[in-house]
């Protein structure tokens, strides 16, 4: 596989530091600490911070959603691998603006454990802070089981519901409430048809024959469900969509956002075929679609694939799903 790079073991930080260079008006790093990147305005008093974070390698997922609407900062680990506990604690010093910080990351064990750690530093310090991990992966648990699920591309939306509460100006609880009642309303299946590589590996994490496809894998390569023979797109949506539906207890008369979202080698042109294939099941169940995003808002490196995220909308999470958002990565 070949990728532009100058050494692996500083991937990371030469691709921060690009970035930076490429949005100094919009994004800037924490004092000594070139993997706390945050909002240029930083910090924004009187407003609720929201603080993410992860392993690097899924852009724009994580630093990608800082800026205007979405997270004030996030804490960026190596690729694949979770931020430091420190990491978090000076991107959250440098946010807080004295309203309380939300952590709001994905359900992986690392990054729960790094921003717990994280939030008993910055306590002492007078900060409040609250968690909540996106947990939208259908494959990964039952939906009775729905908070043990891992955290995929359905984070979208869960930024998307925390930032516009946090810029009305509403407290820590009600950002808090409202961003918890949308998790539990978010669902993804995702598919792959190649593996991703990391930067400094010598082989792909995993192997898959040309004509076969995995279901319900994770987005750092774990294993999914079933792996089978590829299906044309009609085939595809109706068993990924169908699989959502299912899910989420969806209806004739309800409301969702729908996310196809590539895995970072997939074509624009294939993700927008799925999608039409998408709407059209919709609407054959009578299901309204308020909004829809087609194109890579969380990715893993290479891997060829896409996952449909469904977000079971209510009055109030569509008008704040309405808002505007800006980062240098993402236009909403």
């Amino acid at each position: 596989m070949k990728k532009i790079m100058n050494v692996p073991d500083q991937f990371v930080d030469q691709s921060l530091a690009g970035i930076l260079k490429a949005h100094p008006g919009l994004l800037k790093a924490a004092p000594e600490d070139g993997r706390a990147i945050v909002r240029a305005d930083a910090p924004v008093r009187g407003k609720v911070a929201i603080v993410t974070g992860g392993g690097y390698g899924h852009l724009p997922l994580f630093l990608g959603y800082v800026g205007k609407g979405l997270c004030s900062g996030c804490a960026v680990g190596n690729v694949f691998t979770s931020p430091s506990c420190e990491t978090v604690v000076n991107a959250t010093k440098v946010v807080s603006g004295g309203k309380g910080v939300l952590y709001l990351i994905g359900n992986y064990m690392g990054d729960q454990m790094n921003f717990e750690m994280a939030a008993d530093v910055v306590g002492m310090e007078n900060i409040e802070t609250v968690l909540i991990r996106a947990a939208d992966d259908v494959a990964s648990a039952p939906r009775e089981k729905w908070e043990d699920r891992r955290g995929i591309a359905g984070i979208l939306f869960a930024y998307k519901i925390a930032g516009a509460m946090a810029e009305r100006g509403h407290s820590l609880q009600e950002v808090e409430k409202t961003t918890r009642k949308a998790c539990e309303r978010i669902a993804t299946f995702g598919v792959a048809f190649t593996s991703c590589q990391l930067p400094e590996a010598a082989a792909p994490i995993f192997e898959i024959s040309g004509d076969e496809m995995e279901l319900g894998m994770g987005i750092h390569g774990e294993k999914g469900v079933k792996r089978c023979k590829m299906m044309n797109a009609h085939e595809l949506a109706d068993y990924m969509v169908g699989t959502v539906i299912q899910d989420l207890s969806l209806t004739k008369g309800n409301k969702v956002a729908v996310l196809v979202n590539g895995l970072g080698s997939t074509s624009q042109e294939e993700q927008y075929i799925l999608y039409g294939e998408v709407a059209d099941i919709l609407k054959t169940k009578g299901i309204d679609v308020a909004k829809a995003f087609v194109g890579e808002y969380v990715t893993s490196m290479e891997m060829a694939g896409v996952s449909i995220t469904l977000f079971h909308l209510d009055d109030e999470l569509e008008d704040l799903l309405k808002d505007p958002m800006y980062t240098p990565f993402v236009k909403l």
